[in-house]
This record gives structure tokens, sequence and C-alpha cells, in this order.
């Protein structure tokens, strides 16, 4: 196991995405911060590395079916995928985690003055996420796409107004960084999404989407950032 330490998060989680759970049981970032090797993260968390590689070691024994082999997908499938599977689940589950926070902050407000907070950091989130998701759909994805269909069909592929695919993705990764912290601010002050004793259901509620909501954001980033983005990388490289 000794050369599994030196592996990055991301690596053990783009060969197999169900190691995704152990690392974010551990909370371990797979997604901004994947490029850590297993010793840093533990090092940096106080985890033992020996456990966390058998949790993991167990994860890659275990059969399943139904794991998603992302990393086998072509990129102009990939890139579909994302668009309608995380990008739709942005937009349809925070119009119902605003209308709660709302309800939350007008009911549980004054004995818990941490709601506005959460409540503001989420609205920003959605707003900036909208940008950028924006940016993505017509601006980089159609690129890749565009990329991908002309190197099939043995065609020149034209040149971007942005240069290279490198400078819009830089752009991306910067804002998923920026995203991964306001959420990390987010779990901090939910006490890592766990309601207080006097929370309704509607609390619980609510603080289970959140936590739902970071989850998909973190599969959202990693199959961008650790897959997507440096393929595209390479094949604008190798073929443009």
């Amino acid at each position: 196991m000794e050369n599994l330490r030196d592996k990055t998060v991301a690596a053990f989680v783009t060969e197999d995405f169900r190691t995704a759970a152990v690392f974010s049981k551990y909370k371990i970032d797979f997604c901004c911060k994947g490029q850590k090797t297993i010793n840093e993260v533990c090092l940096k968390q106080n985890i033992d590395t020996r456990v966390l590689l058998k949790k993991i070691n167990e994860v890659l024994l275990a059969e399943d079916s139904n794991t998603i082999d992302f990393n086998s997908w072509p990129l102009d499938l990939l890139a579909d995928y994302i668009e309608k599977t995380h990008h739709r689940y942005v937009v349809d589950k925070s119009v119902i985690i605003i209308q709660f926070l709302s309800k939350l902050c007008n009911v549980h407000g004054g004995r818990h003055q941490e709601l506005f907070k959460i409540n503001d950091l989420f609205i920003q989130c959605v707003n900036e996420l909208s940008q950028h998701m924006k940016k993505e759909e017509f601006i980089l994805f159609p690129f890749i796409k565009d990329m991908v269909k002309a190197i099939g069909r043995g065609e020149a592929v034209n040149k971007p107004a942005f240069g290279s695919v490198a400078n819009p993705i830089a752009t991306m990764i910067h804002e998923h960084e920026v995203e991964g912290e306001r959420f990390n601010e987010i779990s901090n002050l939910t006490n890592n999404y766990t309601a207080p004793s006097d929370g309704c259901t509607t609390y619980k509620v609510t603080f289970a989407m959140l936590r739902e909501f970071e989850e998909n954001l973190h599969t959202h980033i990693h199959l961008e950032n650790n897959i997507l983005f440096p393929k595209a990388i390479i094949l604008e490289k190798e073929f443009c």
C-alpha cells in the first residue's frame, strides 16, 4: 500500500467513483483540492493513512455493476451529461432551498442568527453558479463538442475567440474553488448540516437538502476538474 500513499485523491475517484463516498465521510475534498496525495490529506487532517487506505480498498474490492466509468466516456457525451444532470439539478433544487431558507430565517432567525448568513451565502452561490453554468453551456462546452466532432470527421478545428481551451478552463476551475470554499463555510455554520435540538422538520429537511446540494456540487466539479477539463486540454494539444 506504500505507493498508494502518493496517489492523489482525484486519481482514486476518477478510476472508481465509489471512493468518493469514503473521502466525503472523512471530509476530504476530492474535487477542488483533489490533486493532493493521500499522504498530504491524512497529515493535514490527522487521519490514520492505513485506516483510510483500508476503507478505500474495501470499496475497490466490492462488486458493483452500477458503477459508472465516467473516465471512459467521450468528452461530448460527458459535457452533455454534466449539463443535463448537474446543471439542471442546481437550477431545480436551488429554488426550493431558497424558499425553505427564507422560511427558516423568518421563523427561527431570532434564536439562530447564523441562518441569515447561511441564506446569504447560498444565494450568492446560486447567483454565481448561474453565471458560471451559462459560460460553460454557451462557450466552453460547445467548443469541446465541436472539437470532438471535427476530430472525429478528420476536419480542422476552428480557433475559438478565447484562444486556447485552457483559458476558460482556468476561469472555471477558479470559480469552482470559490464555491467550494463558500460551501465549506455553510457546512461549518450548519454544524455539518446538523439541525439544532429546537429545529423543526423544515429545519432538518433544509439542512439535508443543503448537504445533498454540496455532495452533488462535489461530483459536478470532480467530473469537470478531473476528467472533462484535462482531457479537453490534451485533445486540443494533440489535434489542434
